[in-house]
Parts: structure tokens; sequence; C-alpha cells
């Protein structure tokens, strides 16, 4: 049997337990393709999100990590959250744990916590407010100018926000490992190659990485500007998984990765078995602690409300 009808009848039995478990299947621009293919909806934390909020689903399989799972049991705390996949962590959402937020807030009472959407639960619940990478500047100007801000844990978005809204805010020294690998040798070799290819990079790049870019984008950001562009050779400096799409909207167009080596190990271990496995066994089930639930639901909503 070839491996694309081992493919299609998988897909064929997804749709099916999909059908009978009234079931939505999410997924992260950085999933693999055959994940991404299989989605009823493809996007960014903050789309996803938003979605997660919106559907009316009995069950929801979050094909992403687990942070992203979490936040999808905190907005919808009545239906099952599957993650098909518990080994799906996220290094940047490890850096910092609930202890160390309350402890920053201890040294900083006046402040107001800005928590990027790449976190725990237990993380969100210590915040003020949450924001993803395509909503962090509109977050940050939302908040009085006479409130100090304790932005965790990504140090490298936090940069951006701050270069892009001129707020000085208190940084935790979290980062992206994925994006951490990404060299600006790495770019200025794509862009020598490509001296016409527009440069689009994400901002949990080191900002040496971002000053080498045309833009500064999150993943459904890059996604918008790819389709707009009249470039067609564009260079992308985020993790590789979102070549997938990118190549699958604009087959007209070349996409060239900044680094082939940085992919995400975590977004990686989905594919069509456990997502199919997931369904027919209800696992693995997501699901956050009713105290915890509440307070980081308060973050989460003032971010949905100012992204309206």
């Amino acid at each position: 049997m070839s491996a694309l009808v081992t493919q299609e009848r998988l897909v064929t039995r997804i749709n099916r337990l999909k059908r009978e478990r009234d079931a939505i299947i999410l997924a992260h621009n950085y999933q693999v393709g055959e994940i991404q293919d299989v989605a009823d909806f493809l996007g960014d934390s903050l789309e996803l999100s938003q979605k997660a909020a919106q559907t009316d689903a009995k069950v929801i399989v979050f094909c992403g990590v687990h942070f992203m799972a979490e936040t999808a049991a905190v907005l919808c705390p009545d239906q099952t959250v599957l993650l098909p996949d518990l080994s799906a962590g996220c290094g940047m959402s490890e850096m910092v744990s609930a202890e160390e937020v309350r402890a920053l807030k201890a040294k900083h009472p006046d402040a107001l916590v800005v928590c990027y959407v790449n976190s725990s639960a237990a993380v969100k619940a210590e915040s003020d407010i949450c924001c993803t990478s395509s909503n962090a500047v509109n977050v940050v100007r939302s908040i009085p100018e006479d409130r100090d801000i304790i932005f965790v844990p990504d140090q490298y978005l936090g940069d951006y926000v701050t270069r892009q809204t001129g707020r000085k805010m208190i940084l935790f020294n979290g980062y992206c490992p994925t994006h951490f690998r990404m060299m600006t040798s790495d770019v200025e070799a794509a862009k020598a190659q490509y001296p016409e290819a527009l440069v689009l990079a994400h901002p949990e790049c080191t900002p040496e990485v971002s000053h080498l870019a045309d833009q500064v984008l999150s993943t459904s950001g890059i996604c918008l500007e790819s389709q707009k562009t009249e470039k067609q050779t564009v260079i992308v400096a985020t993790e590789t998984g979102i070549l997938h799409r990118l190549r699958k909207e604009n087959p007209e167009k070349a996409f060239v990765p900044a680094c082939n080596w940085c992919d995400c190990a975590h977004m990686k271990v989905n594919n069509l078995e456990k997502l199919l496995w997931s369904l027919e066994e209800m696992q693995y089930p997501v699901e956050v602690e009713p105290s915890i639930r509440k307070r980081a639901k308060n973050a989460i909503d003032r971010m949905l409300e100012i992204s309206k």
C-alpha cells in the first residue's frame, strides 16, 4: 500500500470521527504539512485563541503545543480539549514559572504584567493581560503611560515592542530556542543569494536578525504579507513549518528559509496517526485547575477585547 493511499485512509477516518465527535481541529502554522491540510482552522496564536473562544464544537483537538491547548481549555471549560501528544511542550514557556512572576511583582508592586501567550496557565493567572506576537504592540499601547510594565517571558518580543512603542519595560530573560538559533549570517547569506527578495521575520528573532528584515510580523502576518507582496521571492526568518502554508497559498512565488535547521521539535510531534488515535480514544484531555483557570481567563479576555 502506498504512502499516499495510507494517508488518504487516515484522513477519511479522521473526518468521520470528527463528525461523530462533533469535533474541530485547530492547527498552528508551524505544524507539519499533513496536519495543516486536515485542520479545520489554521492560524497563529491569536487567531487560534479567537477561534477556540468562538466555536460551539463539543471537542477541540489542538494541534500545536501544550500552552495553546491550555489556553483553549481556559476559554472553553465546558468543552473537551485534546492534545494528540503530551510531549508537545514549549521551551520558552518552560523558562518562566508562576513563582518567578510573583517575585517580579513583589519587586515592582506598581507594575502591570503583560504575559506573552507562550506561557503556562499558571503564569497567565499571575498576569494582568496576555498578548501574542500579532497584538503585543497594541496591548502595550493600551496601558497608561504612567504604569510600569513587566513583560514575560520573551525578551526579544519585548525588545521589539519597546522599539515600536517607546515604552521601557522590565523584561524577563526568556526566549524561543528555535528563533534564537537563527543567525544574522543566515539572513545575510540568503539576502546575498536573493538580493531582490522581501525579507520577513518573526519578532521572537533576536534584534540583530529583526533589523535585517523588511518587516517583522507574526506567522499569520507573514502569510498575509506574502500574499500581498509583488515580490516573487520571500526570505522567511521563522520556524520552517510555515513554509508549507506559504507555498500552498502562493504557488507562483518562491519561499526561502533564512535558516534550514530552525525547526521546533515540539511542533513536529503531531502526525495523522496521533490525531486519529486522539479522536478514537479521546486522548489527551487538557484541563486547568478552576482557580487558575478563572484568573488566567481574565488576562486572556482582556487581550481578546483589545484585539476585536
